[in-house]
């Protein structure tokens, strides 16, 4: 029985090896040529995130790295005491602590990430650190708390005025309840393509508002709340994180554009097998994904009609209106 396993899977192994590069070929060759102009091109979830794509543009205008653009986009809104639903000025815990998620992911495949890390500005930094300095992928809690201070992260309050009085007139009657396109805004996914057509992936957030202490999301979690591959393109994802963690949704919608699909029609799958799947959640809840191919053709999706998003591309640098699944 060995030797014929054995025997099996050395056919198996000797025909991938002989026929390989013209499978790879043949599989990638749709993804070989962008269209017209589309690059370099940046995409990121939310339209008051224009700034953000703005920043990731002006590394790729130079010719930059697509990582090096995404980084510095999810850096943006990370530092914004306005944004209250990502870094510095995010809606704390239910017992007041600001808690950070973020993960990155370059054009080898290598990524990083960072979970439940609290008193750093920029957890989408401690994250390339994680991925550049270290031999994993994810950090959580005191574990990244202690290698971002090492690699010179300054420890600060990242709890705003604005943020606590907001905690304060929560807990008068603590009701927790996620609540659909507040304030038109949410966690920050980005995907960005370079001149040279390396894909390179960011997600950043402090997670839902009020919610339980060391609850963590989609965001940090590679395949769920974003995810590139280089041979393909890439994919984030916003909103509820639970719905996203179930279904792995970025890593969905790279898959379907392996298998052809166009980003639009790849992103509708996602959300569609999401309300299959959990028909009654979705009701009360939205998610959206964005999506870019190696073309530089995008797409976006959400469950409910109220989801936007930020393209940088042609030397524009534009809000669109997504469509959803739900018209109300």
């Amino acid at each position: 029985m060995n030797a014929r396993r054995k025997f099996l899977q050395n056919s198996l192994l000797g025909g991938l090896a002989v026929g390989s590069a013209d499978f790879w070929a043949e599989t990638f060759s749709v993804f070989d040529k962008p269209e017209k102009n589309a690059l370099p091109v940046v995409i990121a979830t939310w339209g008051p995130n224009t700034k953000a794509t703005a920043a990731a543009w002006e590394v790729l205008s130079k010719g930059g790295r697509s990582l090096d653009a995404v980084e510095a986009g999810a850096r943006v809104p990370e530092a914004d005491p306005e944004d209250t639903s990502v870094g510095y000025g995010g809606l704390p815990d239910r017992d007041g602590n600001v808690t950070l998620d973020a993960c990155i992911m370059d054009e080898f495949g290598n990524a990083g990430s960072v979970s439940f890390l609290q008193h750093i500005m920029h957890p989408i930094s401690v994250a390339r650190k994680v991925m550049e300095k270290t031999p994993h992928v994810m950090l959580a809690g005191e574990g990244a708390l202690q290698f971002a201070l090492s690699e010179g992260f300054k420890k600060e309050n990242l709890l705003t005025e604005n943020a606590r009085k907001a905690w304060e007139e929560w807990k008068v009657k603590s009701e927790y309840k996620p609540k659909i396109n507040v304030e038109r805004h949410d966690t920050i996914g980005m995907v960005a393509m370079d001149a040279q057509q390396r894909i390179a992936g960011a997600c950043t957030t402090s997670g839902l508002a009020f919610k339980m202490h060391g609850r963590v999301g989609d965001s940090p979690i590679i395949g769920a709340g974003m995810f590139v591959d280089n041979e393909v393109g890439g994919a984030a994802a916003t909103g509820l994180g639970e719905l996203v963690l179930r279904t792995l949704g970025s890593f969905l919608v790279v898959e379907e554009m392996r298998r052809g699909a166009h980003p639009q029609k790849a992103v509708e799958t996602a959300v569609k097998r999401i309300a299959r799947k959990y028909p009654e959640e979705v009701k009360e809840n939205q998610v959206g994904f964005i999506a870019l191919d190696k073309r530089g053709r995008h797409g976006a999706f959400g469950i409910h009609k109220g989801f936007n998003y930020a393209l940088y591309q042609r030397g524009e640098n534009k809000v669109f209106e997504a469509e959803s699944l739900f018209l109300k």
